[in-house]
């Protein structure tokens, strides 16, 4: 063919993997396949790998103690040269691990060929996604107590502000702020015991599984295991280079917290307006607009609120990537790593934002108290007082929707019904209702655990500073 000029793959394809083609690959190829433009950041897992395999084929007698030498030698001289910038990193050695050891064999000579004795690739990204995520994982999770405790210290600053709580967007029945607050460290708190166990999965060593099938030569994969502190191998081979679960694990509990930080985020923009008046985020974290000199925007909620859409499209993404893939390894598989990139770089960012945010907002408790006034808020501790009197609930529910349907009609309150006027509705209303009717008569009788009340709130406080560290 005209466009292809055959010869020895050494002159001609200058791969790695040339051996069995005659000609160059197309530059589109080339670019259409690359994938270090992005997996170069696994550049340090990748030697890590390196390092600790090319221990085990000297510990195995596949290379010499010397070769060994060199190789680590030279690892640790290229990871010097990323770190500083100084590494030319090429699109047509395709990927992390090529440019690494092409890098590695120029340095060394024949040992560096030798360091991909026993393996493939398609263990060996297995083994650097896993590293990376491991790695990850552990930032994430002070990412997520940094969030934890930012929470914690504004609970314990505004611990007697009482404010509505909602349903349907509605209001419901007071609550501290503290307990609404308290809320959020709980999700935080399942979304790192969620990503520990999501690690439980991924910290198991694939290397040695190589294309597919495992290798004949002389390996012993606990040693390389231990090496890298895996505390197992994978079981089968072929299950092996064939998996991303742990993967699509991983960006389900990427989704799962920056859901979590999107219902947060949507608070704090309704409570930031005016039609609530619940929270005055920092200048320092907030916009003005371009035309209208008056705006104060909640940009930063806003944009966590947003960007919940990128990452759980990332795990969308990888899904319908994995869903129609046979067994094992198939070329689809590149594109798990931007999502995963992505994926964590946003939730990073919005984890990072949200502790600095969280520390620079003040909490309206004025104005939080005074919208506790109207919406009936304490016509469920009504029906509760009926049934302490022994009266059916239903019954309860009943007489006090009548009593909520008389106070709309005249458009008053509950505590603005006299003793008379409610007794006309059931007789066993007396002279201690009214305490019920009260605002912290309400809060301070939800007394059950995991409740609203302030001495449960106090408890439950006292054991998140205590879990969290903080004095």
């Amino acid at each position: 063919m005209a466009d292809q000029t055959h010869c020895p793959q050494q002159q001609c394809s200058g791969k790695l993997w040339g051996g069995r083609f005659a000609a160059q690959t197309a530059a589109s190829v080339e670019s259409f396949t690359e994938s270090i433009s992005y997996d170069w950041r696994l550049y340090r897992h990748d030697i890590m790998g390196s390092k600790a395999h090319a221990k085990m084929l000297a510990k195995q007698g596949l290379i010499s103690g010397d070769e060994r030498d060199a190789i680590i030698a030279g690892l640790s001289e290229i990871e010097q040269d990323i770190q500083a910038g100084r590494f030319q990193f090429r699109v047509e050695l395709e990927d992390i691990h090529m440019n690494i050891e092409k890098a590695l064999t120029e340095r060394i000579g024949a040992a560096g060929e030798k360091l991909h004795t026993a393996r493939s690739r398609n263990d060996q990204v297995a083994l650097d996604i896993r590293l990376y995520l491991r790695d990850e994982a552990a930032e994430l999770d002070k990412l997520l107590a940094d969030v934890q405790r930012a929470f914690v210290r504004q609970a314990r600053a505004n611990l007697d502000v009482i404010m509505p709580g909602y349903t349907h967007m509605q209001r419901a029945q007071p609550v501290l702020l503290a307990h609404h607050l308290l809320a959020y460290v709980e999700m935080f708190g399942r979304d790192r015991e969620r990503l520990a166990d999501c690690c439980k999965r991924l910290n198991l060593l694939p290397l040695g599984a190589a294309a597919l099938a495992g290798t004949g030569l002389p390996i012993d994969r606990e040693f390389v295991a231990q090496e890298l502190g895996f505390p197992a191998v994978t079981a089968n081979s072929m299950d092996t280079t064939a998996d991303r679960d742990f993967a699509l694990e991983f960006l389900f509990c990427l989704s799962v917290t920056q859901l979590h930080l999107s219902r947060m985020a949507e608070e704090f923009v309704l409570w930031s307006s005016k039609e609530f008046g619940f929270i005055s985020i920092g200048d320092q974290y907030c916009t003005g607009s371009s035309i209208m000199p008056q705006k104060k925007n909640p940009d930063i909620p806003e944009l966590i609120r947003g960007k919940s859409g990128r990452v759980a499209g990332a795990l969308v993404s990888l899904l319908m990537t994995m869903k129609g893939l046979p067994m094992t390894y198939n070329r689809d598989m590149q594109e798990d790593k931007e999502q995963l990139f992505d994926a964590l770089d946003t939730v990073k960012a919005s984890l990072s934002i949200t502790a600095e945010l969280l520390a620079h907002s003040r909490f309206n408790g004025g104005r939080m108290q005074e919208a506790t006034h109207g919406g009936f808020m304490t016509a469920t501790d009504l029906a509760d007082y009926l049934v302490k009197k022994n009266l059916p609930f239903r019954q309860a529910h009943r007489v006090v929707g009548e009593i909520v349907a008389l106070c709309q009609e005249r458009d008053i309150e509950l505590t603005e019904l006299g003793l008379a006027e409610l007794r006309q509705f059931s007789e066993r209303i007396d002279d201690d209702v009214f305490a019920v009717l009260s605002v912290e008569g309400s809060v301070n009788s939800r007394v059950s655990t995991g409740g609203t009340a302030g001495v449960r709130v106090a408890e439950a406080l006292a054991r998140a500073e205590q879990q969290l560290g903080i004095a």
